[in-house]
């Protein structure tokens, strides 16, 4: 089983994620406050997060960059960071952040889920 963790204030990003994600081998988890997301992670143990850029005060940069910190220190296990982004020449920031792969909005369900790797049903 899969655990993968959301972390997005806008409900229509996780609307689409959940939608995109959900099946029977698939546990998914919304983290709506940035500030907490190396806590959740440390506790649930995802094997992905998938982080909006813009995501409250923090960023998603601070938190894939928190989330590799996290990982470099065994407080989180290692796990694929996933950034959504808002327009093509934000590419540069999810890169500059560390995160493993970046999908642009409004993505498909075969992006998202090619990004995380994991396929369908498992």
């Amino acid at each position: 089983m899969a655990t993968v963790m959301v972390v997005t204030d806008d409900t229509w990003v996780d609307n689409d994620v959940r939608a995109t994600l959900t099946d029977p081998g698939t546990d998914l988890l919304t983290v709506s406050d940035p500030k907490t997301a190396v806590a959740a992670a440390a506790e649930h143990q995802p094997t992905a997060a998938v982080v909006d850029l813009q995501v409250g005060a923090m960023g998603g940069m601070a938190v894939i960059r928190a989330l590799r910190s996290a990982m470099a220190s065994g407080e989180v296990p290692i796990m694929r960071t996933v950034m959504l982004l808002d327009r093509r020449a934000d590419d540069f920031l999810a890169r500059r952040a560390g995160a493993d792969v970046w999908v642009f909005k409004p993505f498909t369900a075969q992006e998202l889920r090619a990004a995380i790797a994991l396929p369908a049903g498992v």
